[in-house]
């Protein structure tokens, strides 16, 4: 016995003292985690100051009904449940049986409900027995954030998002910006491998990122959602794309992506504009146009026989869309009735011996190259060569004449376009203006030049006239109006099917710039498989599309002769934060006056400060209870009345 006595008080030395410090630190591992509280993401504004993403503070609520003193529980479970059931729905008995039923057995971690907002958590605070903190009145309220979209389903792709997955989008795209810098806070486990904060407070408070000012315009994207949207309906189209950029600044004012569910509606699916690649159709006849022109090997009043619309090339048939063809025709004629035969026999009579010049001078415009905008996914352009044997064929230059056998995103399309209205200065597509902390701008995006000049100014005018015809006396006469001035270029392009050119699914477009004088906008539309039998044409899918967005800008927004104001205008919401940032530093040690200010603010201001806050009401603060300007000590309650 006492041998064994012996070695028991060996034993216990030795857990003590020569290996205590490892089993004292085994033990806070398994008992006692650092929860990660995670930074709230900046906020992603559009140009005009309105919220597009912010990051939300959700909480969920439980209850430690041990804490509590019988006494104090017997006392107040009525109330308690009333209140619970007043903002939570369910029934008094429900709660009451609910929390007797948690008393009975020593629930230390009772889930009361998820998921409550800001306003609704500090109520709660204020609750019968809850209002007694997390030690005697068992309150423990988890807190997570959640991103959340003001605007809807609006602009969804393009604002993105940035997970564990990767990133898409802005939100993808700045992801270093906007993350901020994670906080944490010490838990314990307790039953049922759960954990409770050990704290009423984080160890580590997370720091917020940056917040994003975007080039969108929530008035022109709402214009354009809509309108695309409406046109996909109607002609039960598989998905579309449109995109509204200012011309001198390459800023994207609206950018919409719909795509259709098997139950025929249409959300944000993925974001076609920047990342669908596909041959273009007529909409690149104005790139084969430009350059014969800038070669000068034809001018805009060259004659060219349409024959009867049909020709063949190496077997190969080439068609117009009027039957009959429109026979000798100028070559700016050509383009404005879309002339397929027209378009090839001018390409194909001036190239066919030497078709690397013509993919040279594509290339000069930079239709062979990327936006390099910073979402990503950007797809890869592609222009045939006539030194890649293995895909270049006797028919890839005439059939690259009217957009097939090349391939371009609508972006990339449109950034060619708005060049051409720019005077040929291509600008880089830019969906940034800058980065802020608080009221301080940190970083700002300025306009890139991609290309001082893609052609002569002779060409450019010229093409511009062109465009313009095509709107009045050309395939999209019937979006015409005499009360604005648009210019652009209709598209119908066979889609490939099972590896051949298929009768049944069509890309309709048009890309376009608006005013003809002095051009503000630049737009493309782009819809894919719209219904056969309601019409695939461009004219009559997207240009009305195009019409309706530049129609709703104009009548919105003064164009002629008067200046866009595109600032970012926010400077109400800077005043008040810088307002209240002040209030902050000063008051530290006094009570500020917060009345008159919104009820969400004055109660942030007040609990960085280290009050506790109780209230009614919603709307701004009408009566505080602590004097203005007396000195108070953290932990003090004040109660406010909002109107």
């Amino acid at each position: 016995m006492a041998l064994f006595f012996i070695a028991i008080l060996f034993k216990i030395f030795n857990l003590q003292y020569v290996d205590g410090d490892k089993y004292r630190k085994l033990s806070e591992e398994i008992t006692e985690r650092n929860d990660t509280i995670f930074a709230n993401r900046g906020n992603v504004y559009a140009s005009d100051g309105n919220l597009l993403a912010t990051s939300m503070s959700k909480y969920t609520i439980r209850m430690d009904v041990v804490a509590v003193k019988s006494e104090v529980f017997e006392k107040n479970i009525k109330e308690l449940s009333k209140s619970l059931s007043n903002m939570l729905g369910k029934s008094v008995s429900h709660y009451q049986n609910k929390l007797r039923e948690a008393k009975k057995r020593k629930n230390r971690y009772l889930l009361i409900a998820r998921n409550v907002g800001y306003n609704d958590y500090v109520k709660m605070k204020s609750f019968p027995i809850f209002k007694l903190g997390v030690y005697r009145g068992g309150f423990i309220a988890e807190q997570k954030t959640v991103r959340a979209h003001p605007i809807g389903k609006i602009a969804e792709r393009t604002i993105g998002y940035d997970d564990h997955r990767g990133g898409a989008g802005i939100e993808g795209a700045f992801a270093s910006y906007v993350e901020g810098e994670n906080g944490w806070r010490l838990k314990q486990k307790i039953a049922k491998n759960q954990w409770k904060p050990i704290n009423d407070v984080n160890e580590k408070e997370p720091i917020d990122g940056r917040d994003v000012i975007t080039t969108i315009d929530v008035n022109i994207q709402d214009v354009t959602h809509h309108a695309l949207l409406r046109q996909l309906e109607y002609f039960e189209a598989e998905h579309g794309c449109a995109i509204v950029m200012e011309t001198k600044t390459g800023e994207i004012k609206a950018i919409a992506n719909l795509g259709r569910t098997s139950k025929g509606k249409y959300y944000e699916k993925r974001n076609y504009a920047v990342w669908e690649s596909h041959e273009p159709g007529s909409t690149f006849k104005l790139a084969s146009l430009m350059a014969a022109l800038e070669d000068k090997v034809v001018d805009t009043s060259t004659v060219i026989d349409t024959e009867k619309g049909r020709i063949f090339i190496h077997g190969k048939k080439v068609e117009d869309s009027q039957r009959g063809g429109y026979g000798k025709i100028s070559l700016a004629r050509t383009f404005e009735v879309s002339s397929n035969v027209g378009i090839v026999k001018a390409i194909r009579k001036h190239y066919d011996k030497n078709p690397k010049k013509f993919t040279d001078r594509l290339s000069s415009f930079g239709l062979d190259e990327m936006t390099g905008v910073k979402i990503k996914g950007e797809g890869k352009p592609y222009i045939p060569l006539p030194s890649d044997k293995k895909r270049w064929n006797k028919i890839s230059l005439e059939w690259m004449a009217w957009g097939y056998g090349v391939s371009l995103t609508p972006l990339q399309t449109l950034t060619f376009y708005n060049a051409v209205a720019n005077d040929g200065e291509m600008v880089k597509p830019r969906f940034i203006k800058e980065l802020r902390v608080g009221s301080k701008v940190e970083k700002r995006f300025d306009k890139v030049v991609l290309k001082k000049k893609i052609a002569s100014q002779v060409t450019i005018d010229k093409v511009r006239k062109v465009m313009e015809n095509v709107v009045k006396k050309g395939t999209a006469d019937n979006i015409y109006s005499p009360n604005f001035s648009m210019a652009g270029k209709t598209g119908t392009a066979k889609k490939v099917v099972n590896g051949a050119y298929s009768n049944k699914n069509y890309v309709a477009s048009f890309a376009g710039f608006f005013p003809v004088k002095n051009p503000k906008y630049s737009c493309i539309v782009v819809v894919h498989d719209p219904k056969k039998e309601k019409g695939y044409y461009g004219a009559i899918v997207a240009a009305p599309v195009f019409k309706e967005i530049a129609q709703k800008i104009y009548t919105t927004t003064p164009i002629n002769n008067q200046a866009v104001s595109d600032t970012v205008s926010i400077k109400g919401i800077d005043k008040d934060y810088r307002s209240y940032y002040t209030r902050l530093q000063k008051a530290t040690k006094k009570v500020p006056n917060v009345k008159g200010m919104s009820g969400m603010d004055a109660i942030s201001l007040l609990e960085n400060i280290g009050l506790n806050v109780q209230f009614s009401g919603t709307g701004k603060v009408t009566y505080q209870s602590l004097t203005i300007g007396q000195e108070f000590k953290k932990g003090n309650t004040i109660i406010l009345k909002l109107s």
